[in-house]
């Protein structure tokens, strides 16, 4: 549970998940950034719970925790009726949170490739090099992504952002704070506003820990004042990540999403999503068939946080009784988004530019199509 060296130099090299052998180990970010502490996984019904718990969260970094998911369930799995045990397991895992879309994907590209080998030996072999084959790539788009959007950041504004979408939300540098980290690597001014993101907060305690440790200027506010730093003209452009891509370009990223993108439009303040081709579901027609998850109300009703004496404690905020409803999600339109930036470059929110683009990297990453 505690760091060791080689833990130390993977946190250094921004992974916040990793497999060796039978073992995901996984950065617990539900105690970030007052405490380290890496899970050791040596289940996949261990690494569904740390999904469910959100140890792990973000859609990019939850699709390949299910990778690796799959890949323990393979290796665990005996000969004796390996292929239905292995289906009921990528049932399971998919199941985990519903919402990303990174989850399933990753489930059904390892599965796809355990099925192209003739017998369970083969099949566990390229369980293992499936998932990983998958981590890779992800590294390798989120780059892609930053190179994208690093030209897009504004001169003398602030670059807004909402909940937390770096190396801790997804594999390499991120989504929207890829292009954040590529602009300030490469000596280019950049300053992020940065919102709280209620009620769990991953904009305090996530986003703005990845900018201090990369030394990117940065200021938190709270979810909120968004619309007041608007209209002072002081954002020169908003950048989110996303769960779920429709087909037609709606997009589902964390609560409070839509909300600054009707500000931004109200402002003409160009809003971007970043996010990467297993994001996108070309199964789903539009947002009002993406799946949102609701929570439990004690994320809402309690805060979390560190006291003056160090310890960490759960307090609660809301009035004794009270019931509340807790969506972790909303739904942007397409009509509201500038452009994506994905590995491919910006890809405009309409149904055609999507399918070509979708068409194109199914061939070149080998992506498996939804079902």
């Amino acid at each position: 549970m505690s760091r060791n060296n080689g833990h130390e130099q993977r946190l250094k090299n921004r992974e916040a998940l990793w497999m060796k052998g039978p073992t995901v180990f996984m950065l617990d970010q539900r105690l970030l950034p007052h405490r380290i502490r890496i899970l050791r996984l040596r289940t996949y019904p261990e690494t569904i719970r740390a999904i469910q718990q959100m140890a792990v969260r973000g859609a990019g970094t939850i699709g390949v925790a299910g990778g690796f998911a799959m890949a323990q369930a393979a290796q665990a799995t005996p000969d004796a009726g390996f292929w239905k045990t292995a289906e009921r397991a990528a049932k399971e895992i998919s199941a985990a949170r519903p919402t990303a879309k990174n989850l399933s994907h990753a489930v059904e590209r390892v599965l796809a490739a355990m099925r192209a080998e003739k017998n369970p030996a083969g099949a566990r072999r390229r369980a293992v090099s499936e998932a990983q084959k998958f981590y890779d790539e992800n590294v390798t788009m989120s780059e892609k992504i930053g190179q994208a959007g690093a030209r897009l950041l504004p001169k003398g504004k602030a670059v807004l952002t909402h909940c937390n979408a770096g190396w801790l939300a997804c594999t390499g540098l991120g989504t929207a704070l890829a292009p954040i980290f590529t602009a300030h690597n490469r000596g280019k001014p950049v300053f992020v506003i940065a919102t709280e993101t209620r009620p769990r907060g991953q904009g305090a305690k996530l986003t703005v820990w990845e900018l201090a440790q990369a030394g990117v200027p940065h200021a938190l506010i709270a979810d909120t004042a968004a619309g007041h730093f608007m209209s002072r003209g002081e954002i020169g452009m908003v950048i989110v990540g996303a769960d779920r891509i429709a087909a037609n370009g709606d997009t589902a990223n964390k609560i409070g999403t839509y909300t600054l993108a009707v500000l931004a439009k109200e402002h003409k303040i160009p809003f971007y999503v970043a996010a990467p081709s297993p994001t996108f579901d070309a199964g789903c027609p539009s947002g009002a068939r993406i799946p949102i998850e609701e929570r439990h109300e004690d994320e809402l009703l309690r805060a979390e946080g560190m006291l003056h004496s160090g310890e960490q404690a759960s307090v609660r905020v809301a009035t004794p009784g009270v019931t509340a409803r807790n969506p972790a999600f909303d739904v942007t339109p397409a009509s509201l988004i500038t452009a994506f930036i994905t590995e491919a470059g910006l890809i405009q929110p309409n149904p055609a530019a999507i399918s070509k683009f979708l068409s194109k990297k199914l061939e070149a990453f080998q992506i498996v199509p939804p079902s």
